[in-house]
């Protein structure tokens, strides 16, 4: 794979990653290999399979949210996620995560 950076625009209600600012609405910009956003495609792919699983166990009034591991597994994936877009991230995507307050990152 290719080794070199290129610009992604990144939807995260949606899961998407564009190539191109017009391709679509996207709330980050990173700098990224191929690799790095395939990993990041993985990561949407499984919390999609995971929305899933929960929007058919939510119709299971006995079973609570919080002690679902997929929940868990879905909320760990979230923040991975998270700090991937805070490492690849240009200036006002950094500023943006730190704003959320959602991970321990240093605010410089």
């Amino acid at each position: 794979m290719n080794g070199q950076k290129q610009s992604y625009y990144i939807n995260i209600q949606s899961n998407e990653i564009f190539r191109g600012p017009n391709e679509g609405e996207w709330d980050f910009k990173i700098e990224a290999t191929e690799s790095q956003v395939s990993v990041l495609e993985r990561l949407f792919d499984r919390n999609d399979e995971t929305d899933w699983e929960s929007y058919f166990r939510s119709h299971i009034p006995y079973l609570e949210y919080h002690h679902q591991p997929q929940n868990r597994e879905y909320d760990q994936r979230i923040l991975l996620i998270y700090r991937m877009l805070f490492y690849l991230g240009d200036e006002k995507t950094r500023a943006h995560i730190r704003k959320m307050g959602i991970l321990n990152v240093d605010s410089h």
